[in-house]
């Protein structure tokens, strides 16, 4: 697939020595993902490992793994597969963000196991125009209208996605030529999760009513977006020495909103490791906070993460 050989040469997501950890859910895109790596792999000397988690909730689930672990000895790559006991996603909160919290964190602690540089997963361009639309829905800043990266370090792993410029039809065209089946997830035609929404119902009306190109349209958005929020970033950064989470209240005030915005932001992601589930709504009440509150006011914000406002300080700290 071209879009994913440009995507990797333009964010140079790849190396040479490279040690990628692959998720692989034994879906379309995360197969096709594998097989373009494996194609890849001679030309630029990397080594693969595939992870799969079984979240344990559907009863097809077994299979999906057994599917996966095949792949595997098909390809000659070593695998690593956990199997979670269903209880612990379906705890108190979203069952989405449990589940992406545990696969995260399943993917983090295997990586630093094996000793991988780099994690790779199969988002496609249609997975960032979902994800903008969802952020949007929820409420965001510039920072969550960038999307899904195609490169970030979190938790001390790279992150990379070399399918987020290729559209899903593409991914299946390239299966279907090469008569290559793939599992599906039953859940992702129910209407039950915000994501399945907009991709059955928001993103066709869209396409139908208002503009074909919507999915191509949204990808811009986030590019775009990622430009100006990596540069205002990094201006922000260079006002904040070390990892100060306390803020002189007069001086933060005088910042230009877009930076005072990221620099509650990097305080943020500071305690918690990301600023996932950070949306606009929580920067706007640290705003409210800081200029309409009383002293010892807090604002209490997602993962035990809390502001307060004491005498002529902002502070940042864990519950």
């Amino acid at each position: 697939m071209k879009t994913f050989k440009e995507t990797i040469k333009k964010h140079n997501l790849i190396a040479r020595k490279d040690k990628i950890l692959v998720g692989v859910s034994g879906g379309p895109d995360s197969l096709a993902l594998l097989l373009q790596l494996i194609k890849l792999k001679p030309k630029m000397d990397f080594t693969l490992h595939i992870a799969h988690l079984d979240h344990g909730l559907r009863a097809s689930s077994g299979a999906d793994w057994l599917f996966v672990k095949r792949w595997a000895e098909k390809l000659n790559i070593p695998i690593s597969i956990k199997k979670l006991n269903p209880k612990i996603v379906q705890q108190k909160g979203s069952l989405e963000e449990n589940c992406r919290e545990a696969r995260l964190d399943f993917l983090v602690k295997t990586a630093k196991k094996i000793k991988a540089n780099k994690i790779a997963l199969g988002h496609n361009l249609n997975d960032q125009a979902e994800t903008v639309l969802m952020r949007l829905l929820r409420g965001t800043g510039l920072s969550g209208l960038s999307g899904i990266f195609v490169k970030r370090q979190m938790r001390g792993i790279i992150f990379i996605r070399p399918l987020l410029k290729t559209p899903r039809s593409q991914i299946e065209r390239y299966l279907k030529r090469k008569g290559i089946p793939a599992r599906r997830d039953p859940t992702n035609q129910e209407d039950v999760f915000l994501r399945n929404k907009i991709r059955h119902k928001l993103i066709p009306l869209l396409k139908n009513k208002f503009n074909r190109n919507i999915v191509e349209l949204l990808s811009n958005l986030a590019q775009s977006s990622y430009d100006d929020y990596a540069y205002l970033n990094q201006a922000a950064k260079k006002s904040l020495k070390g990892n100060n989470l306390r803020f002189n209240l007069k001086k933060f005030l005088r910042l230009h909103p877009a930076i005072m915005r990221l620099k509650i932001r990097q305080a943020i992601g500071h305690l918690q490791g990301d600023t996932r589930r950070i949306s606009f709504t929580h920067i706007k009440e640290i705003e409210d906070l800081l200029i309409n509150r009383p002293t010892g006011s807090i604002v209490d914000l997602p993962k035990g993460i809390s502001a307060q406002k004491i005498l002529n300080c902002l502070r940042f700290y864990k519950r």
